[in-house]
C-alpha cells in the first residue's frame, strides 16, 4: 500500500487563494516545531512574526498581514516537506509536517448529527456487545423514525419529544445532550498531543470494535473568535463508550487518537464559515486486506450551528487563555460488516483512513495499536524549553 502523501489531494482544489497556516519540525540542534505559511508551492517560517500558533492566532488581522508578509524565510519547498511527512517522527533529519496545533486545548463535540446520536444510543445499549448492535439499531429506528432529523435541540418540540421516548423506555444520556438544550464538549487530548497529517494514528490493543469520525475541527482564539478550519479524525474505540459514558476518556483520549490537519486554512474574503456549513466530507478506509470503506458527512445535516458549539464550548463559564481547536462532530458511523456478518466494521491495524473536503485538502493517516506508535514526549514544557533556547520567547 502506498505510504506517500500526495501534493494534489493534500492541498485545497483553490490554495492558490487559501491562506494556510501550519507547523513543522526543523530538525538540528538549533530545530524544534516551528509555524509556517504554506503558499505558493513553498514552505515559509513564521517564528519571527509569533513562535508558536497560538500566538499567531491572537493577532488582530492575521489573514491581513500573511496576505502581504513578504521576503519570510523559505524553509524548503512544500513537495520536498510532504515527501518527508510520512510516519513524521521528532527524531527525523529533514523538515517535515506536524498537526497545525500547538498551545491550543483541544475540545470536540458529540452527537451532533442524528446518524451518529443513534449510534451513541445503540453502543449504550448494547454495552459494547457488537451482537446485540444490529437488531437494536433497528428497533431504535422504529421507534423514532425521521423525527430527530427534523428536532432543533433545546426546542419544546424536543422537550415533548424527549417524553415520548421515556414512556417507550428509549430515553438515553445520548438523546440528552443531541436533542437538548447543552451540546456534549469534552476534552480530545492535551494541548501538544494531535498528531498530523501522514502520522500513525493510535487505536487500543484491548478493543475488539472501533473506527475513525472525520470531522472539522475549527480553531479559535482566546477571545472566542474563530479563525480558521481544519480536518480532524477523533478516533473513537465504540466498544469502550458502550460500556460506559464514563469511560469516555479511554474511549477518546489516547496515544495518537485525535489526528488534526493538514493545515489550518484562515478565514479571509475567499473562505467564510459559511463555507463550513455547507461541507461535504469524504472518508476511505483502505485495509492492506484489499477492503475499501467510503463514506461522507455532510455538515449541511449538522443538529447545531458551528458558532453555537463555540458558544457552548467557551465564555463566562469556560476560558482558553491559548485559544483551542473544536471537532464538530461528525454524522459517519459505520456499520457494514466488515467480514463476519453482524460484527460491523471496526479497524484492522494498517488501515490507511483518508479524509477529505475541497475546500481544506486532504488528513491521511495510517492505524496502529497505540502501545506500536511514536510515543509522545514532546509536551508544553518542552516546547517552552524549546523555544527559549532558540531565543524565540520574548
Amino acid at each position: 500500500m502506498a505510504t506517500q502523501l500526495n501534493k494534489a489531494d493534500t492541498l485545497p482544489v483553490d490554495g492558490g487563494e487559501a491562506l494556510l497556516v501550519g507547523r513543522v519540525w526543523l530538525p538540528g540542534a538549533e530545530g524544534g516545531p516551528t509555524p509556517c505559511l504554506v503558499t505558493s508551492g513553498c514552505v515559509y517560517d513564521l517564528s519571527q512574526i509569533e513562535s508558536t500558533v497560538s500566538w499567531l492566532f491572537e493577532r488582530d488581522d492575521l489573514s491581513g498581514e500573511l496576505d502581504h508578509v513578504k521576503d519570510l524565510p523559505k524553509l524548503g519547498d512544500f513537495a520536498e516537506v510532504l515527501q518527508n511527512t510520512y510516519f513524521g517522527k521528532a527524531t527525523s533529519d529533514k523538515v517535515h509536517f506536524l498537526s497545525p496545533n500547538d498551545l491550543q486545548a483541544v475540545k470536540a463535540a458529540g452527537v451532533t448529527f442524528v446518524t451518529s446520536l443513534l449510534e451513541r444510543v445503540i453502543e449504550e445499549q448494547a454495552r459494547g456487545d457488537k451482537d446485540r448492535a444490529a437488531s437494536l439499531r433497528d428497533e431504535l429506528v422504529a421507534i423514532v423514525g425521521d423525527d430527530l432529523a427534523k428536532v432543533r435541540p433545546g426546542s419544546l418540540e424536543a422537550q415533548n419529544l424527549k417524553q415520548v421516548l421515556i414512556d417507550k423506555g428509549a430515553w438515553s444520556q445520548y438523546l440528552e445532550v443531541g436533542i437538548g438544550p447543552d451540546a456534549e464538549i469534552f476534552t480530545k487530548c492535551p494541548p501538544m498531543a494531535a498528531v498530523g497529517t501522514g502520522a500513525e494514528i493510535g487505536i487500543r490493543a484491548d478493543s475488539s470494535w472501533n473506527n475513525p469520525e472525520p470531522e472539522i475541527v475549527l480553531a479559535v482564539n482566546s477571545t472566542g473568535k474563530v479563525v480558521g478550519a481544519t480536518l480532524g479524525n477523533d478516533v473513537n474505540l465504540r466498544d469502550f463508550e458502550g460500556r460506559s459514558a464514563l469511560l469516555l476518556g479511554e474511549a477518546k483520549d489516547n496515544v495518537a487518537s485525535a489526528a488534526i490537519g493538514p493545515f489550518i486554512r484562515l478565514f479571509d474574503k475567499h473562505f467564510t464559515m459559511d463555507d463550513i456549513r455547507k461541507a461535504e466530507l469524504k472518508l476511505i478506509v483502505s485495509g492492506e486486506d484489499g477492503y475499501v470503506l467510503e463514506g461522507a458527512s455532510s455538515m449541511s445535516k449538522i443538529a447545531r450551528d458551528p458558532l453555537e458549539l463555540v458558544g457552548q464550548a467557551c465564555g463566562i463559564n469556560h476560558q482558553y487563555p491559548d485559544g483551542f481547536m473544536l471537532y464538530l462532530g461528525t454524522m459517519f458511523a459505520p456499520v457494514d460488516d466488515r467480514g463476519e456478518k453482524g460484527q460491523g466494521f471496526t479497524h484492522k491495524l494498517g488501515d490507511k483512513v483518508e479524509i477529505t473536503t475541497p475546500r481544506l485538502g486532504a488528513l491521511v493517516n495510517w492505524v496502529n495499536h497505540t502501545n506500536n506508535v511514536q510515543p509522545w514526549t514532546f509536551g508544553t514544557g518542552a516546547l517552552m524549553s524549546n523555544l527559549a533556547k532558540r531565543g524565540l520567547l520574548l
